[in-house]
């Protein structure tokens, strides 16, 4: 049985060169995977005078998918060398209330897209540094920064250049095989 993959966007764009590639991604994953966008879009900001009787339903159906799968894969673009607000906050909605992270154990990921040259550093090391403190497994290698991201789709939306494609199948390999170990 394929191990369930929440696969969290950090652009909220509908559009975004990071959801092209997620979507991308779930066509040339192996059969051990199955990649499933946990949308954030409407997650309202995390505020812990929710929490308790009055908790919004988006963050209980986020948690709920979220706790419910595998692993856990971000693809995030970078906002002023750093994560996107939206990603961040669903990233505060699931590690509370303190004690019922939804995180907590489950092997992780992180691709960063950019149109620019760096492809994205800043903000797949941010997501990365929130790992120690949600307890998540992180995957060490490969690591993940795709730039130059506005010329990598082709028309049908899968990856046009033949050395990102092979670059990606090998990283969804190696991240299927990294959650066979950690689950171990």
């Amino acid at each position: 049985m394929a191990k369930q993959v929440a696969v969290l966007i950090g652009s909220l764009r509908r559009d975004s060169l990071n959801r092209k590639l997620a979507n991308a991604l779930k066509v040339i994953a192996p059969a051990t995977l199955s990649l499933e966008e946990v949308a954030i879009r409407d997650l309202p900001l995390y505020d812990s005078d929710l929490e308790g009787a009055s908790v919004p339903a988006a963050w209980t159906a986020f948690r709920q998918q979220v706790k419910s799968a595998d692993a856990v894969l971000f693809v995030t673009p970078e906002y002023n060398r750093s994560v996107p607000g939206g990603l961040k906050n669903a990233i505060d909605v699931g590690s509370r209330p303190y004690g019922s992270s939804v995180w907590s154990g489950k092997p992780g990921a992180v691709i960063s897209v950019s149109p620019g040259a760096l492809g994205g550093f800043g903000a797949n090391h941010a997501v990365r540094q929130t790992f120690v403190f949600l307890d998540v497994l992180p995957m060490q290698q490969p690591e993940a920064y795709i730039g130059n991201a506005a010329k990598l789709f082709a028309e049908d939306g899968s990856i046009g250049v033949t050395e990102t494609r092979d670059f990606m199948v090998k990283y969804l390999e190696a991240f299927a095989t990294w959650i066979d170990r950690s689950a171990a």
